[in-house]
């Protein structure tokens, strides 16, 4: 798995630069989020979980939907819906909660 930036969401707040553990997202010349070597990714998800822009998806492996499938987040206070949406356009969303998310 690996995630994607949508330049054209992207806001360039650098929120996402912040919180990447393994350093790889960086700023391009218009000051917007890139990834400069995606093979590095870690899929951790952070980011995804940082971009107020919605900016950020990821590529799912073929277990979960691959080969053009992407998970997608947004949120909505402190409920996270995350969006699996296949290559065939079908989709499920799961809602968890961002208070609740890394109790365990």
């Amino acid at each position: 798995m690996s995630i994607a930036i949508d330049g054209n969401k992207c806001i360039g707040c650098g929120r996402c630069i912040e919180i990447c553990p393994g350093g790889i997202i960086k700023k391009n010349q218009d000051h917007k989020a890139f990834l400069k070597r995606p093979q590095d990714c870690w899929s951790c998800g952070s980011c995804m979980k940082v971009c107020s822009a919605e900016a950020v998806f990821m590529y799912l492996p073929v277990e979960l939907g691959g080969r053009g499938g992407r998970m997608t987040l947004q949120r909505n206070g402190s409920r996270m819906e995350w969006t699996v949406t296949r290559r065939d356009g079908s989709s499920v969303t799961l809602t968890t909660s961002a208070d609740t998310a890394n109790r365990y």
